[in-house]
């Protein structure tokens, strides 16, 4: 009887540590965007956040959600995938409400207009929502007619665990350029190596898409590399070229 409640309980904890690491998984990706998100709102201020980061979020996970229709994974990577989503939609309407809000420029730009120099930078979060309607149209389009092929899964979902991977390598290449790392907060680098580590242990454990490992590990080799430029050019630094002020970085966990 003993024995039985011992079982009953180590397999209890296991389940809570199931579901706990299955949320952490779902919610980790959008925790740092939340005091983003308050600071935006508090300040009417967009310069520390760019809203490139949601460009490659949203298409990185839009990318991983029709992956999941050619090969099924943990469906706590599906809802992170959703949740990341309705995030950054959210992030992107509130920066173009304050940008517009703020810029002297009283010039409309559309999505419509097709113009690449305005790409991005439209007027109205509807052209947002535009684009990225047009994107899934296409894409899941050519998922589907593509489901049969075997090589096409595999290289979407490449695409689209390597896009969410390369999210680190602007920070990386601009602290390179500019032989420091002033403007950029340690705390967030520091949050975006343990929430990669931990995203990438889950991805193993788990027996996640070969994709998702190895895309994984690259995230932390990045954030690895961006800690290690920390320490080279706080402990030996150098002269830096001109430059304006970085604001800090923005990434998913």
């Amino acid at each position: 009887m003993e024995e039985s409640s011992w079982v009953w309980l180590v397999e209890l904890l296991h389940q809570l540590v199931s579901w706990g690491a299955a949320g952490a998984m779902v919610f980790g990706g959008v925790v740092p965007y939340i005091p983003q998100y308050r600071d935006i709102r508090r300040t009417q201020n967009t310069e520390g956040f760019s809203t490139y980061v949601c460009l490659m979020l949203l298409v990185a996970n839009i990318l991983r959600i029709l992956f999941w229709f050619g090969r099924h994974f943990e469906s706590p990577l599906l809802w992170q995938s959703i949740i990341m989503i309705l995030t950054m939609l959210m992030m992107l309407r509130l920066c173009t409400e304050v940008r517009v809000a703020n810029e002297l420029n009283l010039k409309r730009r559309s999505f419509a207009d097709f113009d690449m120099k305005s790409f991005w930078h439209w007027s109205r979060f509807t052209d947002y929502l535009q684009c990225v309607l047009s994107f899934t149209l296409v894409t899941g389009y050519i998922t589907y007619l593509s489901l049969d092929s075997v090589l096409f899964v595999e290289t979407l979902g490449f695409l689209a665990v390597f896009t969410e991977a390369m999210l680190g390598t602007p920070q990386l290449y601009h602290n390179y350029q500019n032989r420091s790392t002033e403007g950029m907060s340690i705390k967030m680098v520091l949050m975006w190596t343990s929430g990669d580590t931990f995203k990438t242990a889950y991805f193993i454990l788990n027996q996640a898409p070969f994709q998702f490992s190895v895309c994984g590990l690259l995230q932390v080799f990045v954030d690895i590399a961006i800690l290690l430029q920390v320490y080279f050019y706080t402990g030996h630094p150098q002269k830096s070229v001109l430059h304006t002020p970085h604001p800090t970085s923005a990434k998913a966990l």
